[in-house]
């Protein structure tokens, strides 16, 4: 019988507490447990340190991973909470993502200060965004934008937009859904025109491999049609080699023991792109997602991504 807490491993943004408290309050509730049996260890990551580059200069998406997957592969946390779209494709070995809770709403919202849409944004206006992804889809849809680096917190980034750092900035629907802060949103983008990144709006759980424990203990909230429709779009990522250096969308949709995926690679100007939509059963969903991603890359040729990576 367990009788140590369960030590959670998180980063320490609003965002990332509010989504431990979430998973908290789930195991609570399917295990009758109480809270003092789960304690939030909260890590700073070299990725929440550095905050003045992007991305893909200083090492990519397992920047906001490493320190809690050492404690996690050292045992000093039973498990951790993350923002799955932020995960690599290759774990740690003797990793594994065992969990997703629900998935909330995949769009992505703009906030606009002089402007409420992307589209009736000034000639020239600024919009500020640290993701490739969602840089080239504005340059796709309004090329006459102009695209500034903006990273930090969710509070940061609101709070340099109400400074007059920039005209409009987007962010994850799901995380302002999270923090309660839906009502700054000004527009809505839906997928169809500004398809979001592969996992977006999930939260996962990773944990150790072969820890029968916590597998058993995770079990229980994971919430299966997320896990397949996930799996599916991080398969589409490793086939694509995906990196914060590569401007990549796609996302699943699950109906019954059926799934459409729909996929997106383009340029870091938006001009050129390549997509794809394939549908299968959910039994098959990485193999599906890894068949979108070689047939976007066999399309775009490899002078596709040796242009700008």
């Amino acid at each position: 019988m367990q009788t140590k807490p369960f030590r959670i491993g998180t980063r320490g943004s609003p965002l990332a507490l509010a989504q431990a408290a979430e998973t908290r309050a789930r195991l609570m509730a399917a295990h009758d447990l109480p809270e003092e049996m789960f304690e939030i260890v909260v890590l700073s990551t070299t990725g929440d340190r550095i905050v003045d580059r992007p991305l893909s200069e200083i090492g990519g998406k397992g920047l906001f991973t490493l320190e809690l997957e050492e404690q996690l592969t050292s045992g000093e946390l039973d498990f951790a909470v993350h923002s799955s779209k932020d995960m690599p494709t290759v774990l740690p070995e003797g990793l594994h993502i065992s969990a997703y809770l629900p998935r909330e709403d995949i769009r992505d919202a703009l906030i606009g200060r002089t402007a409420p849409s992307l589209t009736a944004l000034p000639h020239g206006a600024t919009v500020g965004t640290a993701s490739l992804r969602r840089q080239a889809l504005v340059r796709r849809i309004r090329p006459d934008l102009q695209v500034t680096v903006f990273r930090g917190s969710v509070g940061t980034r609101l709070r340099k937009l109400d400074e007059g750092h920039v005209d409009a900035t987007l962010l994850a629907f799901a995380g302002l859904k999270r923090l309660t802060r839906e009502e700054v949103v000004t527009e809505l983008l839906e997928p169809e025109d500004f398809p979001p990144a592969p996992a977006q709006g999930a939260i996962c759980i990773e944990s150790r491999i072969g820890d029968k424990r916590i597998d058993a203990l995770l079990e229980v909230v994971n919430d299966r049609p997320t896990y397949d429709a996930v799996s599916c779009e991080r398969a589409f990522l490793l086939a694509l080699d995906g990196s914060c250096r590569t401007p990549i969308a796609g996302y699943t949709r699950c109906d019954g023991d059926q799934l459409h995926f729909s996929g997106l690679i383009l340029t870091p100007d938006g001009q050129q792109e390549y997509g794809v939509e394939l549908d299968g059963k959910r039994s098959n969903a990485e193999v599906i997602g890894r068949q979108a991603g070689e047939t976007v890359r066999a399309a775009a040729g490899p002078g596709f991504f040796e242009t700008w990576t």
